[in-house]
């Protein structure tokens, strides 16, 4: 017959490059294109051509690995097909293809694949886990980074801020007690009885400053006369009269000698024995 022609090739052992025995079996189609060479030049055509299939499709197994002629099969059915083609030229018979239909590893091979599949699964899984968990510190720290840049930044800025706070309301207090002494010497200059009321002020807080004496501290030194409160009143007006007479004598000469270093006035004797003779004396009170 002149049609073309499909042949089950048996299954067969063929040995790879990498010495591992294979299982095979395949289909070869072919077509007798010279009656008169399929007939007289060849005893049994069908068994020949099966037989050459055979022998090729060893022999090409043997130029190949395993990982090689499970990836390439088509490449290994074309290789089989020009080999049985040259040599089956003299019988007036076409291979029009020829197709590996299973291929068979031993059981321990299929095993071993499966296992080498499956370290290189968890070897990609660990990899991707591990670029996982090196970015995730990644941004931990990033994020830890920058808190503690906002923190100092913040903390910055809030000391800048106290600083500033504490300078102006340094400022508003030194303007406001300014204004306050200039307003208490204006009233004490325009005032006829000014120094007798600063001085019964002043003699006011002389006293009242005797009643928080050892509410702080264990040890306090006093004057020697505390318990004589007209004399305690009596040296705090000496002392405020004392210093109202030193700066009118002193304020004449500022004026008129802004480039000179005038030298201060030296007390009157007698206003300085009016300051000592309140008489501090030391004594060691014990609480």
């Amino acid at each position: 017959s002149l049609k073309e022609v499909a042949v089950e090739i048996p299954t067969q052992s063929a040995i790879t490059m990498d010495n591992v025995t294979l299982e095979l079996d395949g289909v070869l189609y072919y077509r007798v294109t010279d009656p008169y060479k399929a007939s007289y030049g060849v005893a049994n055509a069908e068994f020949s051509i099966m037989q050459l299939a055979q022998t090729t499709m060893r022999a090409e197994i043997g130029q190949m690995t395993l990982d090689t002629t499970l990836a390439e099969r088509n490449t290994l059915n074309h290789n089989i097909v020009q080999a049985i083609n040259h040599a089956s030229e003299s019988w007036g018979i076409a291979c029009l293809r020829y197709e590996i239909r299973d291929i068979h590893p031993p059981a321990k091979v299929v095993e071993a694949m499966h296992s080498q599949v499956s370290a290189e699964r968890s070897k990609r899984a660990q990899i991707l886990e591990s670029e996982g968990e090196r970015q995730a510190a990644i941004n931990v720290a990033e994020g830890a980074k920058q808190a503690q840049i906002l923190a100092s930044e913040a903390i910055k800025a809030e000391q800048i801020n106290r600083s500033l706070g504490e300078a102006e309301a340094i400022r508003q207090t030194a303007f406001a007690e300014a204004q306050a002494i200039e307003r208490v010497a204006r009233a004490i200059s325009e005032s006829e009885a000014g120094e007798m009321a600063a001085g019964l002020h002043v003699a006011q807080q002389y006293v009242q400053a005797f009643g928080n004496i050892a509410k702080e501290a264990n040890t306090i030194v006093v004057p020697a006369s505390a318990n004589d409160a007209a004399s305690m009143v009596s040296q705090a007006m000496a002392v405020f009269s004392s210093i109202t007479a030193n700066n009118k004598k002193l304020m004449p000469t500022l004026p008129h000698q802004p480039g000179s270093k005038s030298k201060p006035a030296k007390a009157s004797e007698h206003s300085d024995a009016e300051h000592g003779s309140g008489g501090f004396g030391s004594e060691q009170i014990g609480h």
